[in-house]
């Protein structure tokens, strides 16, 4: 007669060793191949909270030599042709494994199984940021970011903001009603993406999601993150504003995939929001371990020192949405950023 206890716990117990093992090998390309510090503690708070379920009963339930398992095998598991494969076969090995502990917890302990399913998610994010030339590697990759602000010339001064090399948009439009919100979102999703650029929608979720947008970012009152994320979809990105230490601290809990720090500077974009000043920056530089853009006031002429203050990465309203030669300023905001981007390199 079938043991269930010994049988449910030998069950958990081999599940919470392969999302574990699984998640190793994920954490160490993280730290060793990409030298993401984001990514590499996410794997390791995941390993962490996996072994806070490994209990000592499910343990001593483990009876290795009866397991027909040991002895099963397929041919793709025993060769690995590239790094892609290795860590595709290990994403899947632990979202299975979750999948099997969410399940099987519940007759365990409905906590667990909640925990679970909670990693579950967490781990497709994860998988969204290991894809081979994703969003976010995209973002990583671009130093400028353009908000939009309401225009006559909105479309003309996005287009010659891409061909000046801009690689990140965000629509933001607070006042226009919902047909012309998605109508000129959908022409700047296209847009950007015939300049290979990314295209965020601000706030309003249902539109991004209308459009295909390449992510959404959310102010300080707007809908959890989480849920964010599950509305838009695999792989998309969800960014927060942020401007104090304890918003910061609300975004990395809440795994943004990335931040605004601001504003810097007094702006009317945000009316009655005082300034944070470089002081923020610096925070931002010590404590932010996803990518961060400074934001509010910056400009051609301040841009010196907002990079000296340790901002390696900017978003710019006025600065390009009122430029006479929106391409022209792009392309001297790319070259002062990146000209730091070589300097930190040699020091």
């Amino acid at each position: 007669m079938v043991n269930t206890t010994s049988t449910l716990y030998r069950i958990l117990d081999a599940n919470l060793d392969r999302a574990r093992e699984g998640v190793r090998v994920i954490e160490e390309w993280c730290r060793f191949g990409l030298e993401n510090q984001q990514l590499t503690l996410i794997c390791k708070q995941l390993r962490q909270e996996l072994a806070t379920w490994h209990h000592p009963c499910l343990r001593t339930a483990r009876n290795t030599p009866a397991d027909p398992g040991t002895q099963l095998t397929h041919p793709q598991e025993e060769t690995r042709t590239d790094l892609p494969r290795v860590i595709q076969a290990n994403l899947c090995r632990v979202q299975e494994a979750l999948r099997v502990l969410e399940e099987y917890g519940k007759l365990y302990d409905p906590a667990m199984a909640l925990a679970c399913k909670q990693m579950r998610y967490q781990v497709y994010t994860l998988e969204s940021h290991l894809q081979p030339h994703d969003r976010w590697q995209q973002l990583v990759n671009a130093p400028l970011y353009l908000v939009t602000s309401a225009s006559d010339r909105l479309v003309s001064v996005v287009e010659s903001a891409l061909q000046g090399g801009l690689r990140l948009v965000q629509y933001r439009e607070k006042q226009a009603d919902d047909q012309v919100r998605f109508a000129v979102a959908q022409e700047l999703c296209q847009l950007c993406h015939r300049y290979d650029a990314l295209f965020i929608v601000n706030d309003r979720i249902d539109i991004a999601v209308a459009v295909d947008a390449d992510g959404v970012h959310l102010g300080q009152q707007d809908m959890p993150m989480a849920i964010a994320r599950q509305l838009l979809g695999s792989g998309k990105l969800v960014g927060r504003s942020t401007t104090n230490p304890q918003e910061m601290a609300r975004a990395i809990q809440e795994q943004a995939d990335y931040i605004g720090v601001g504003p810097i500077y007094e702006t009317p974009t945000k009316v009655g929001k005082a300034a944070v000043g470089h002081e923020y920056i610096r925070y931002a530089q010590d404590h932010a371990p996803m990518p961060w853009y400074a934001i509010g006031g910056i400009d051609t002429g301040n841009l010196a020192s907002v990079i000296a203050a340790g901002a390696r990465r900017v978003a710019v309203v006025r600065a390009i949405m009122e430029a006479d030669a929106p391409a022209r300023v792009v392309q001297q905001m790319l070259q002062q950023l990146q000209e730091d981007q070589v300097q930190g390199a040699a020091d």
